[in-house]
């Protein structure tokens, strides 16, 4: 296989990257065959699986804008993956040209093909980092350049914390971010889940094969998800079903809207 040019040297093209994957699930062209033939297995047990993600995609898109208009003007985007289209800084700074967004990944791949997305972007920022190490992460000088954390900022864990295992502990990941931004900032959320999904035999299946990968599957449910936030005040409507959380209109809300597979929420820090 011909190695792309903005693919680094030290990449193993022979293993499937989430990153990439999820590109592919949303319809992009930032992937590989070995992704692609890893997507196929997955879809297998869950053939909805790019609808979901799109649904995903939507819920960033709509949570942005509801934070421009809230003022903020600042976006951290952890685990952000390939920033293609329809992505954090297009949406932010679409209503407000200023607005700054560092994304933050450790997969190489993401990290070097994002950087050539952004190079003409002076508001739009790539750090290497893992969410798993947020002090560390806090730390970075690269961050401390895109951002000023003193500044009400938006954290957006979106898609990402059903890859951290328990062991890993994901609400103090959450709860490190919270307390390292100003008042006034946000926590976004969103995480895939077998409960209420109507199909928790598809759900346990997609979730053992991702656990044969270097990056294994931990579904939560809804109450688990919830707990993610701590003490964070929640904003309407709360932790629902994605597709829910603040629709841009009635009609976008389908049938099987209440049983969407992953929930979502947004809070404020104080």
């Amino acid at each position: 296989m011909e190695r792309p040019v903005w693919a680094p040297d030290e990449v193993d093209l022979t293993k499937p990257s989430v990153a990439r994957v999820y590109d592919y699930y949303l319809g992009g062209s930032h992937n590989f065959a070995v992704d692609r033939a890893f997507a196929a297995k997955v879809l297998e047990a869950m053939p909805d699986l790019p609808k979901h993600a799109q649904e995903n995609r939507a819920f960033l898109r709509r949570a942005v804008r509801a934070l421009v208009a809230e003022g903020i003007d600042q976006f951290v985007d952890l685990g952000s993956g390939i920033p293609t289209v329809g992505n954090v800084h297009e949406v932010a700074q679409a209503l407000n040209p200023d607005a700054r967004i560092a994304y933050v990944d450790w997969d190489p791949v993401a990290l070097a093909h994002s950087r050539a997305i952004l190079a003409d972007n002076p508001n739009a920022t790539v750090v290497a980092g893992d969410l798993r190490r947020p002090a560390e992460l806090l730390d970075e000088p690269a961050l401390d350049k895109a951002v000023d954390l003193s500044r009400p900022v938006a954290v957006l864990i979106v898609s990402v914390l059903h890859f951290v295992p328990d062991d890993d502990k994901p609400e103090e990941i959450v709860a490190t971010m919270a307390r390292s931004v100003a008042p006034g900032s946000f926590v976004v959320i969103s995480h895939a889940s077998n409960d209420r999904s109507g199909q928790p035999d598809q759900a346990e299946k997609a979730e053992e094969i991702y656990n044969r990968t270097a990056s294994p599957f931990r579904m939560r449910d809804r109450h688990e998800i919830a707990a993610l936030f701590g003490d964070l005040e929640m904003v309407h409507p709360g932790v629902v079903q994605m597709p829910l959380w603040r629709p841009d209109s009635p009609e976008d809300v389908g049938p099987d809207a209440a049983t969407y597979p992953g929930f979502a929420g947004v809070a404020r820090t104080r």
